[in-house]
């Protein structure tokens, strides 16, 4: 009974996931049409594919999720994402700066200070290094998904600075800049990953990993 309501949480935390994606993709939709010419992202640039950064349960959630269904429907592919994520845990996780196996991050100032440095010319595992594209894209984490376009670097609404991609707005006016700014449901982001913290009993801002990590065990508990 217990493992059946665990179930029905998480089966809800997906659900809820689900309609928080949407949100940020109409989001990014809207931004990017005020933008106009300044958005340089197209397909194949991967200037944002390079370096780790932390992602949150809820991201990591995702990812593993289509991880799994990935390894079903699609296992070559799956395999593949699979195998150049372990090639990234072989060559940079013996500096990982928290809990090697279960790849969460650690929350010392020694070890976020570490993580400043950690691998921040790797590309990502989910990266096609062929085709250019991200592999698990529909499941991408919040932080792939508001790079580009001008965005509050909080999310307090009276947050000072707008932060974007070095590659766009590059002749664009502030006023322009501030016209493009993509609205963050994060209030909404916080809310499902509340949802997810309940279920699973995590500590709220605990578990943070990296992508990496997320694209090797769903594969690996097989």
């Amino acid at each position: 009974m217990l493992q059946d309501e665990t179930n029905d949480a998480m089966a809800e935390v997906l659900r809820q996931d689900s309609g928080l994606i949407q949100i940020m993709d109409s989001a990014l939709v809207d931004a990017t049409i005020r933008a106009g010419r300044h958005l340089a992202c197209r397909p194949g640039c991967t200037q944002c594919c390079h370096g780790a950064f932390a992602i949150s349960p809820l991201d990591a959630l995702r990812l593993r999720t289509t991880m799994s269904e990935m390894a079903a429907a699609e296992p070559a592919k799956a395999a593949a994402i699979a195998a150049r994520a372990e090639r990234y845990l072989e060559e940079f996780g013996a500096d990982f700066p928290g809990e090697r196996e279960s790849g969460i991050l650690g929350t010392s100032e020694e070890e976020q200070a570490a993580f400043e440095e950690f691998a921040n010319e790797a590309a990502c595992p989910a990266l096609n290094p062929q085709s250019g594209l991200c592999e698990v894209y529909a499941a991408r984490p919040m932080t792939c998904r508001v790079f580009g376009p001008p965005v509050r670097m909080d999310s307090e609404e009276d947050g000072d600075g707008l932060a974007l991609c070095e590659l766009c707005f590059t002749e664009a006016t502030q006023e322009e800049i501030a016209a493009a700014e993509m609205i963050v449901p994060f209030a909404e982001e916080q809310r499902v990953l509340g949802l997810l913290e309940k279920a699973t009993e995590i500590e709220p801002g605990a578990g943070e990993t990296i992508v990496a990590y997320c694209l090797t065990m769903p594969v690996r508990a097989e």
